[in-house]
C-alpha cells in the first residue's frame, strides 16, 4: 500500500479517544481502561514530536513551555495555558476527558479569541496522538471483529500505522458500533488541521504556496483556520476543472490528497473544518434536527442552498464541496454508501484506484446507473434515492458542471453549439424526464398545474411531463410553467432517450431499425437526435413498405409528435435547418403554432433544406392531423359534434381533417377552427403530397399523367382535365384511375369552397376584393359569389376568371359551392336520382314547386340569369342550338372574345329566331324554356336588363320591387310600350310581343287568363308556333264562342300592342314580312287578299304581254 495515501496512526487515536468519551470514573471496561491509560502515558502529552522537529524550532516558547513527560493522570485541563479559554467556554463536566475538552475548544469560532500558547498545546497534543504506534494496539483491541470481517485490513502489516487508515476506508462498512464511534471521533481531530494528515503538507507544500492558501507556520496563522488551506486548494482544483482564466495547474500527487481528503470527511460536516465554520449558524437555522453523521448535514444544507437566509460563505462553501463531488461520487459519502453494490453489479466503478478518473465523475455514475434502471434492471430503493438528491442537485446550479461553466462563459441567450452539448449532456446525467420534482423550478413553477390538470397521476409518475405538455396554451396552464416546461422540453426533444416512456415502448424498435446503442451511449453515425427521426419515418409505413414501429411504440412517436407541434424549438431538426428563414420571415410570430405556420406560408422562400423538413412535416400532419395538438384543441367541439366516431377510429387516414372541412361552417366552429382549418387547405395546395388521401389515392396517376407537376391546384386541374377530355372523346377507358377521379371530386369540392385556395382566382382578383368585397368572409364561396354578382364592375383579368369558373361549374354544378350548400335539402328531396352534372337542371324544372325553399329558389335564379347571358354558361343549351349558332348568330359570334360574356346577345338572336320559326326542334324546345322563364322574371333577360333598367325603375318600380316575379314587369313594360322613351328598350320589347305571338306560353299573363279557354277552345291542337294563340283569335272573333272575360280582355290588348308593333317596327325583309303574316291573327284574311292581287297581277301580265308582243313584231316588220 501506497506510503501516506492513507490517514495514519492519527485515525487511530480516533478510535481511542472516542472510546474514552464517555468516561465519568474509574470502573471503565478494560478497552476504555486501555484507552485511558494510553491517553495518559507520555505520548499523549504535549511534549516535542520526532515527527515534525521543525514545529518547535519554529516556535521554541510553545515546545519550553511544556514538560517533557506527564504522569499516567495527565489532563488537558490542568494545563495553566488553556485553563482560563476551558473555564470560559467548556462546561465542567468535560474537564476530566481529555478529548471533550479537545471537541469543546477547537470547534468554537474564530472570533472566539483562544489563547495562542493553548492552540500550540492542543496542535501539538494531537500530533503526538496521531504519531504515536502505541496507538494501533488499542485500535486492533477495539475493532477486533471488524478487522477480521474486512479482510483488506485483516492483512496490513501492524507497527506501520497503516491498520487506522484502512480502517477508515472501510468505514462504511463497519457494523460495530463501538469501533465505528472511535473512526468518526479521531477523524474530527485529524481533519482539524491539514498538516495531521499523513503526506498532505509534503504532497501539497508547493501548491499551497503558489495559490497562497495559508502559512504551514502554526505562529502566522490561527490554528483554526487551517481548515481553510484545504478549502483554498479545493476551489483551486475546481478552477483548473473549469479552464478559469488564470488558473494554476495543482500537481496529480496534490489533487489525489485533495479529494482523498474529501471523501474521508464526507460522512461528518465537522471534518470539513472550513464548511463547518462558514456554515455553523446556517446548520442552526436550517438543520438544528438534522443528526450528524452518514452526511446528512451535508445533505441538508445542499437543500437549503438557495435559500434567502443562507448566507453567501456558507452557500459558497456548499457550492465548492458539491463541485468535488461531480467530480468524485466518492466525497459523498451518503452515495456512495447506498450506491456501492450497484455500482460493482453494474460494473460503473471499474477503476476505483483513480479517484478523479471517468468512473470517478458523479456524471458517470449517474449515466451508468440510469442506464441499468432504463433498461428494467434493479437497483435498490436507497441508491436511486441517492441518485435523485445528486441529479437534483445537478440540476439546480449549472455551475456544478464544468463543461457548461467552461463552454457557457459570456451571453447565456446566445448558446454556441458547445454550450448546448453540455447542457443536454447535463440533463442526461439528472434525467429529469423520469421524475420532473429533480428540476426544483419546473416542479415549483408547475405545482399549481399539476395539482388542477394532472392531479390524477402519481406524483412523480414521467407521465406527469406529459400531461403538462397536453395542456400547453391552455387554460390551466400558468406562463411561469409553460416558460419551465419549455425549457426542459427543449432539451428533451434533442435527445429520445430522455423520455422515459418513449425509450421504455421503443427501445426495441429502435435497436432494429434504427442500430442505436445503450442508454448511455451515443455514436457519431446516429447522434441522439437522428433516432426519433428514424422512428417517425417508420411510424407511417404502410404495410406494403414493411419494417413498421411496434403498436405501443407508434402510440408513443405519435403522442411526441403531438407534443413537438407545440413549439418550433421542440423539433430539433426544423429548429436546425430553418433559423436563418425563422429570423427572416417569422421574427414577428412569437404565438403559440405561429412559427411554423409562417414557415408553411412562405414555403416557397424557405431554403431548401428547411423547405424540405417543413415539406415533410406537413405531410406527416395530413396523415395525422392530430399532430396539430393546437388546431385540435381549438376544434374540440365540432369534433365532439360531428367528427367523434372518425377522431375515435382514425389510424392515420386523413379522415378527420375531411370531416373538419365538411363541418367547417357547422354552429359549432368556432374562429380558432376555421382558421386552423382554412390554415390547413391552404397549405395543402402547395404540394399535392400535403392532402394524404389525394396523395395515396392519385400518386401513380400524378407520376403517370402529371409529371413534374408539384402544386396541388395544377395536378388537380392537370388530371381534371385529362378526365373531362377522356369523357368528351368518349375514351374506351378512362386514364384516371377510379379511386383517384372520386379523391379528384372531392378536391374540386374543397377547393370551390375558398377563393383562396385557387391561387391563380385569387392573385388575379385580389384587387377587385379589396375594392368590392372588403367586408365579405372567406370560405362558403361567398367571396366568389360577391365577384359573381358584381361581374360588369370587375377588372378584365379577375372577370375573365370568374368566367371561366361559371363555365366549369355549370357544366359540372356540384363544383358550385354556393349552389350546392344553400340547395343540399332541395336536392336530396327532388334530385335523387340526377348525376351530379345534371343539379342545376332539376332544380330548375321543380323551381317554383310549393315545397321549394325560398333560398334555394333565389340561388337557382341566380344561376338562371347567368346562364342567360352567354350560351356558353348553359351546356344543354350549347349543346343543343350547336347548329343554330354559327348558322343563324355567326356576326355576333365573330366579334366575342373568348374569356368573356356575350351578355345574352346570342340567345336574343335565337330567341327572334324561335319566334320566325326556323330553329331546329332540339335548339327550339330549350329556346322554349328559355322564353317561358325569362317570361316571368324580366331578370332572366340580359339584353332587356342592360337596356330596360332606367325604363323599369322609372315606369315599373312596384313591380320589380316585388318579391316573388311573375311576370309584372313584362306585363308592365308591354302596357306602356308607348310611354318608353329610350330605343334600346322599346326595341325589346317589342320582340317580346314578338315573340309571345308564336308561343301563348312565352306570355304568362295571358295564358294564365286564358287557360280554361285553351282548355275548352283549343285541346286538341298543340302548343308552339303559334297554333294555340291562331285558336284563340279564331275564338275570339267566332261570336258563336263565349270567352273568359279577363282572356277576352287581353286578347284584345295583344291585338292592339301588336298593331303598335307592326307600325312602330315594320318588316326589316321579306322573311319579316311572311313571318308576321303567318302569325297575324287575320292571316286567312291577308292571304285571301294577296291571293287576289296576285290574281290580278298575272291576269293583266297575260294582257300586257299580248300588246308589247305586237308592238315589238311591228318593229321588226320595218
Amino acid at each position: 500500500m501506497a506510503d501516506c495515501i492513507r490517514v495514519p496512526l492519527l485515525l487511530l487515536l480516533m478510535c481511542i479517544l472516542s472510546s474514552v468519551h464517555p468516561i465519568r470514573g474509574e470502573n471503565a471496561n478494560p478497552a476504555k481502561s486501555l484507552k485511558a491509560e494510553n491517553l495518559q502515558n507520555p505520548a499523549g502529552g504535549p511534549g516535542p514530536v520526532a515527527v515534525n522537529p521543525g514545529a518547535a524550532e519554529r516556535n521554541p516558547g510553545a515546545g519550553a513551555s511544556l514538560p517533557r513527560r506527564r504522569s499516567a493522570g495527565w489532563k488537558l485541563a490542568e494545563e495553566a495555558v488553556c485553563r482560563e479559554d476551558l473555564t470560559r467556554l467548556c462546561p465542567k463536566h468535560s474537564w476530566n476527558n481529555n478529548l471533550a475538552v479537545l471537541e469543546c475548544l477547537q470547534d468554537k469560532k474564530e472570533e472566539t479569541e483562544i489563547a495562542a500558547e493553548c492552540n500550540h498545546l492542543l496542535w501539538n497534543y494531537k500530533l503526538n496522538l496521531t504519531t504515536d504506534p502505541k496507538f494501533e494496539s488499542v485500535a486492533v483491541e477495539v475493532c477486533k471483529g471488524t478487522i477480521s470481517e474486512i479482510k483488506e485490513c485483516a492483512s496490513e502489516e501492524l507497527g506501520k500505522g497503516y491498520l487506522v487508515s484502512c480502517l477508515v476506508d472501510h468505514r462504511g462498512n463497519i457494523s460495530d458500533y463501538q469501533c465505528n464511534q472511535y473512526i468518526t471521533k479521531m477523524t474530527s481531530i485529524v481533519f482539524s488541521d491539514y498538516r495531521l494528515i499523513c503526506g498532505f503538507m509534503d504532497k501539497c507544500r508547493e501548491d499551497i504556496n503558489t495559490l497562497r492558501c495559508g502559512s504551514i507556520s502554526t505562529g502566522e496563522k490561527d490554528i483554526h483556520s487551517q481548515g481553510e488551506v484545504i478549502a483554498c486548494l479545493e476551489k483551486g482544483l475546481v478552477r483548473e476543472a473549469e479552464e478559469q482564466p488564470g488558473a494554476h495547474p495543482i500537481k496529480d500527487d496534490c489533487k489525489k490528497s485533495i479529494m482523498r481528503v474529501a471523501e474521508l470527511s464526507s460522512d461528518d460536516f465537522h471534518l470539513d473544518r472550513y464548511l463547518y465554520f462558514a456554515c455553523r449558524e446556517d446548520r442552526e437555522r436550517f438543520c438544528e434536527n438534522t443528526l450528524a453523521g452518514e452526511g446528512r448535514v451535508y445533505k441538508c444544507l445542499f437543500n437549503h442552498k438557495f435559500e434567502d437566509a443562507m448566507s453567501e460563505r456558507c452557500r459558497e462553501a456548499l457550492t465548492t464541496r458539491q463541485k468535488l463531488i461531480a467530480q468524485d461520487y466518492k466525497v459523498s459519502y451518503s452515495l456512495a454508501k447506498a450506491c456501492k453494490s450497484d455500482l460493482r453489479k453494474y460494473r460503473c466503478s471499474a477503476d476505483s484506484n483513480m479517484p478523479r478518473a471517468r468512473e470517478a465523475r458523479l456524471s458517470y455514475l449517474l449515466l451508468c446507473l440510469e442506464s441499468a434502471v432504463h433498461r428494467g434492471r434493479v437497483v435498490s430503493g436507497e441508491c436511486q434515492g441517492e441518485m435523485m438528491d445528486y441529479r437534483r442537485m445537478l440540476m439546480e446550479d449549472f455551475s456544478l458542471s464544468p463543461e457548461i461553466v467552461l463552454v457557457g462563459r459570456g451571453d447565456m441567450g446566445a448558446i454556441d453549439p458547445n454550450c448546448q452539448r453540455a447542457l443536454q449532456t447535463l440533463i442526461q446525467e439528472a434525467d429529469p424526464g423520469a421524475d420532473y420534482r429533480i428540476d426544483r423550478a419546473l416542479n415549483e413553477a408547475c405545482e399549481s398545474v399539476i395539482q388542477t390538470a394532472c392531479k390524477h397521476i402519481r406524483n412523480g409518475d414521467p407521465m406527469i411531463l406529459s400531461c403538462l405538455m397536453e395542456h400547453l396554451y391552455t387554460e390551466k396552464m400558468v406562463e411561469d410553467c409553460e416558460h419551465r416546461l419549455l425549457e426542459l422540453q427543449y432539451f428533451i426533444a434533442r435527445d429520445w432517450k430522455l423520455d422515459p416512456i418513449l425509450y421504455k415502448k421503443c427501445q426495441g424498435d429502435a435497436a432494429r431499425l434504427c442500430h442505436t446503442h445503450g442508454w448511455n451511449e451515443t455514436s457519431e453515425m446516429m447522434p441522439p437526435g437522428a433516432i426519433f427521426s428514424c422512428l417517425y419515418r417508420h411510424a407511417y409505413r404502410s404495410v406494403e413498405q414493411g419494417r413498421r414501429l411496434s403498436r405501443d411504440c407508434k402510440v408513443e412517436v405519435q403522442r411526441i409528435l403531438h407534443q413537438r407541434a407545440l413549439d418550433v424549438k421542440l423539433d430539433p431538426e426544423l429548429q436546425r435547418r430553418c433559423m436563418t428563414d425563422l429570423g427572416k420571415w417569422c421574427s414577428e410570430k412569437t404565438e403559440a403554432g405561429q412559427e411554423l405556420e409562417c414557415l408553411q406560408d412562405h414555403l416557397e422562400d424557405l431554403v431548401s433544406d428547411c423547405r424540405e423538413v417543413v415539406g415533410n412535416l406537413t405531410e406527416l400532419e395530413s396523415e395525422d392531423i392530430q399532430i396539430e395538438a393546437l388546431l385540435m384543441r381549438a376544434c374540440e367541439p365540432v369534433i365532439q359534434t360531428h367528427c367523434h366516431e372518425v377522431a375515435d377510429n382514425q389510424i392515420d387516414t386523413g379522415d378527420l381533417m375531411d370531416c373538419l372541412v365538411l363541418n367547417k361552417h357547422q354552429k359549432e366552429m368556432n374562429e380558432k377552427c376555421a382558421v386552423g382549418v382554412t390554415h390547413f387547405q391552404l397549405i395543402q395546395i402547395k404540394d399535392f403530397r400535403f392532402s394524404y388521401k389525394f396523395k395515396t389515392a392519385c400518386k401513380e396517376d400524378v407520376l403517370k399523367l402529371c409529371p413534374n407537376i408539384k402544386k396541388k391546384v395544377d395536378v388537380v386541374i392537370c388530371l381534371s382535365t385529362t378526365v373531362r377530355n377522356d369523357t368528351l372523346q368518349d375514351a374506351k377507358e378512362q386514364r384516371v384511375s377510379v379511386k383517384c377521379r372520386k379523391q379528384l371530386r372531392v378536391e374540386e369540392v374543397e377547393m370551390s369552397e375558398d377563393i383562396r385556395l385557387e391561387p391563380e382566382l385569387y392573385d388575379s382578383c385580389k384587387q377587385d376584393i379589396k375594392g368590392l368585397c372588403q367586408n365579405v368572409a372567406f370560405g362558403n364561396a361567398q367571396v366568389i359569389e360577391c365577384l359573381k354578382e358584381n361581374k360588369r364592375q370587375l377588372t378584365q383579368r379577375c372577370h375573365q376568371r370568374i368566367f371561366k369558373l361559371q363555365e366549369v361549374e355549370m357544366v359540372d354544378p356540384e363544383l358550385d359551392y354556393q349552389l350546392m350548400r344553400v340547395c343540399k335539402h332541395m336536392i336530396r328531396r327532388f334530385c335523387t336520382e340526377s348525376e351530379g352534372k345534371n343539379v342545376l337542371q332539376c332544380l330548375k324544372q321543380n323551381k317554383n314547386s310549393e315545397l321549394m325553399d325560398p333560398k334555394c329558389k333565389q340561388m337557382i335564379t341566380k344561376r338562371q340569369i347567368t346562364q342567360n347571358t352567354d350560351y356558353r354558361l348553359n351546356p344543354v343549351l350549347r349543346k343543343a342550338c350547336k347548329a343554330d349558332i354559327p348558322k343563324f348568330c355567326q356576326p355576333i359570334l365573330n366579334k366575342a372574345t373568348p374569356d368573356s360574356e356575350l351578355e345574352g346577345q346570342v340567345i336574343s338572336c335565337l330567341k327572334l329566331k324561335y319566334a320566325d320559326q326556323r330553329l331546329s326542334p332540339d335548339c327550339e324546345d330549350q329556346i322554349r324554356v328559355i322564353l317561358q322563364e325569362s317570361a316571368l322574371d324580366y331578370r332572366l333577360d340580359p339584353q332587356l336588363q342592360i337596356h330596360c333598367t332606367q325604363e323599369i325603375s322609372r315606369l315599373c318600380p312596384e313591380e320589380a320591387a316585388a318579391q316573388e316575379q311573375t311576370g309584372q314587369v313584362e306585363e308592365c313594360l308591354k302596357v306602356n310600350l308607348l310611354k318608353i322613351k329610350q330605343e334600346g328598350c322599346k326595341k325589346e320589347v317589342l320582340n317580346m310581343l314578338k315573340e309571345s305571338k308564336a308561343d301563348i306560353f312565352v306570355d304568362p299573363v295571358l295564358h294564365t287568363a286564358c287557360a280554361l279557354d285553351i282548355k275548352h277552345q283549343c285541346a286538341a291542337i298543340p302548343p308552339g308556333k303559334g297554333r294555340q294563340m291562331s285558336c284563340l283569335m279564331e275564338a275570339l272573333q267566332d261570336k258563336r264562342v263565349r270567352l273568359q272575360p279577363e282572356c277576352k280582355k287581353r286578347l284584345q290588348d295583344r291585338i292592339d300592342m301588336w298593331s303598335y308593333a307592326a307600325k312602330v317596327a315594320p318588316a326589316e325583309g321579306f322573311s319579316d314580312l311572311a313571318m308576321q303574316v303567318m302569325t297575324s291573327p287575320s292571316k286567312n284574311y291577308i292571304l285571301t287578299v294577296i291571293g287576289a292581287g296576285v290574281g290580278l297581277l298575272f291576269v293583266m301580265g297575260l294582257l300586257c304581254g299580248r300588246f308589247t308582243k305586237r308592238v315589238t313584231q311591228e318593229l321588226k316588220d320595218r
